[in-house]
């Protein structure tokens, strides 16, 4: 600065004025020779004009670059100067511990208005696609949250996606809807053994079309219900249809499904279906209806939750990596570019559902809304309280009478029995 203020090159500052007996006169330090005298101090400047600032960083690690930036808020003003301002004290502690979710212990206790931007900050940088990082993030939210996080899960056609992100579809809690359909699971498929565990005792709606089923699998499905009475104990919805390979037996095991309201066993390898249909209603009390339900409309089973973008991350990478490189024409691919054509791709069908479904009679079941029992129950005792007095009286005149009279009378109490009774009963 002393050499820039001593230097002789210095620029002209300008005309210099002196007041003299009250008159203000303009001297000129050059040709008067008194520039030692008269020079007055320039005023200070620490920059000289046409002076920029450039903001200097290790140019070579990008992730720093990146550090730098991101604490900053870059806008333009309207006159299109670049205006900068400093983040939140909470926005930059949300990003750090966002890029470092997978480092996190617990997050059961904390409030869930939070958790949620945190989760979305980490979707955002897409933490949940990293193999091995992505799963552990993920399990956290999914212990302390459960059905905020994901709460309907639909993979319909999805196959590569449960190939590839298998445990991080597991690590899903307290689902109520799962579509499975179309993905050609198999008997013996793990996430077919994983339907069984605790963790998806809240699912009441299961889509399981054309999944290369038998026998075997629906047995495998059913037998923690059967068995231990645990496991798909609320399921309400059932689609097993377009599975060939189950048959008459297999629709025996879904008998323990004692709360099922619907069934589609459409498409399947049922040889006696009046058989079936008999079954159906004495054990379960599902009746066949003539009509379509749309209960089993594949728009009712949608992807809800926080992490519903998530399963869309993860569709996009797994197709990334299979999908070849676009052979199109230049003019074609500018269009997709620009956006003057729109890129439209078929949706995947089921071709062995859609030939089942066409060629074969629809075979869908539901539960017909029971009547109030209650008005019938308090008739049927009083019938029976007064069949009871005059019993007393005709003890020893009309003994068989009495008999056919209390037969009847439990007959109808057993009819008016709902199903809910029958599995308090059977908990005993």
């Amino acid at each position: 600065m002393s050499y820039y203020l001593n230097s002789e090159n210095h620029l002209d500052p300008g005309p210099i004025y002196v007041r003299e007996n009250g008159q203000l006169h303009m001297v000129n330090l050059a040709l008067d020779g008194v520039r030692s005298s008269l020079q007055k101090p320039r005023p200070f400047r620490l920059f000289p004009k046409g002076f920029s600032v450039e903001l200097c960083m290790n140019r070579e690690d990008d992730t720093a670059q990146k550090e730098k930036t991101d604490h900053f808020i870059f806008t333009y003003t309207r006159e299109g100067n670049l205006r900068y301002s400093a983040k939140s004290l909470f926005s930059l502690v949300l990003g750090f511990i966002s890029d470092n979710v997978d480092h996190i212990d617990s997050l059961i206790g904390f409030p869930e208005q939070i958790a949620e931007k945190l989760f979305s900050a980490a979707e955002a940088r897409q933490k949940f696609t990293e193999p091995g990082a992505g799963l552990r993030a993920l399990q956290k939210f999914t212990e302390a949250y459960g059905s905020l996080v994901l709460c309907s899960l639909c993979l319909r056609n999805r196959y590569l996606v449960i190939s590839e992100k298998l445990e991080e579809i597991k690590s899903f809690r307290e689902l109520t809807c799962l579509d499975l359909s179309c993905c050609k699971l198999g008997d013996e498929h793990e996430l077919l053994e994983h339907l069984t565990n605790e963790a998806l005792s809240s699912v009441t709606q299961l889509h399981l079309k054309d999944n290369c089923l038998s026998d075997a699998g629906v047995r495998k499905m059913t037998a923690p219900v059967r068995v231990m009475k645990r496991g798909l104990e609320n399921l309400t919805l059932l689609d097993l249809s377009c599975n060939p390979e189950i048959t008459d037996a297999g629709i025996g095991y879904l008998f323990s499904f004692r709360k099922l309201n619907c069934l589609d066993i459409s498409g399947t390898g049922l040889k006696d279906i009046k058989a079936v249909k008999h079954k159906l209603q004495t054990h379960i009390g599902l009746v066949h209806s003539k009509v379509p339900l749309k209960e089993f409309d594949h728009s009712n089973c949608k992807t809800e939750g926080w992490a519903d973008q998530i399963v869309l991350q993860w569709e996009r990478v797994t197709s990334e990596a299979v999908k070849p490189q676009e052979s199109g024409e230049p003019r074609t691919a500018a269009q997709h570019f620009y956006g003057k054509r729109a890129r439209t791709e078929a949706p995947v069908k089921c071709p062995l559902a859609d030939t089942h479904v066409n060629s074969s009679e629809k075979l869908q079941f539901y539960k017909e809304k029971a009547p109030d029992c209650h008005g019938p129950l308090l008739k049927c005792e009083v019938v029976s309280s007064q069949e009871s007095k005059k019993s007393k009286k005709r003890a020893f005149e009309e003994p068989e009478k009495e008999q056919s009279n209390a037969s009847q009378s439990s007959k109808q109490k057993y009819v008016c029995l709902a199903v809910e009774d029958w599995d308090l009963l059977n908990s005993y």
